[in-house]
């Protein structure tokens, strides 16, 4: 059950509970599509390219943490790959394609604190992970902002 998952993450201190907000909530999503598209600019480099979509994915990630009622603790490391871990419990992103968003984390580290140029390989992948996670999390989420924010 995903909310046990959750609550065992919250008990280690890796999540912590926070209201809900629909406003809050549509602005992630909406944070995740201008990332999204940004990423999808041709005329940005590759690694400006693939920082935009990993920032999209990332922010679908937090997006669906929220929707839950949940945020990654400010007080432990590692809050990128919670997240994106979450996303099983989340939105019932696959394991496997968990461990490639995971890996996608690992080459923005790469890039961002190592120089590692990104290649078109890992910029198409990330770009393919981000447009999927984007529109999961359309159909998964943006009908909660509606229907939350309506008072339905």
């Amino acid at each position: 059950m995903p909310e046990d998952e959750l609550n065992n993450m919250a008990r280690i201190g890796m999540l912590d509970k926070v209201p809900f907000s629909a406003a809050l909530l549509q602005k992630m999503l909406a944070t995740a599509q201008t990332r999204l598209q940004d990423a999808q600019r041709t005329d940005n480099s590759a690694e400006t390219r693939f920082d935009c979509a990993y920032t999209a994915i990332r922010a679908v990630a937090d997006a669906a943490l929220h929707a839950q009622g949940w945020r990654t603790s400010t007080s432990k490391p590692g809050h990128h790959q919670t997240t994106i871990g979450c996303l099983v419990h989340t939105l019932g992103v696959n394991p496997a394609t968990v461990r490639v968003l995971d890996a996608l984390r690992k080459q923005r580290n790469l890039s961002d604190y190592d120089g590692e140029l990104v290649t078109e390989q890992a910029l198409h992948e990330c770009l393919q992970q981000a447009q999927a996670l984007s529109q999961l999390a359309q159909q998964k989420l943006a009908p909660l902002v509606n229907k939350k924010a309506s008072g339905k």
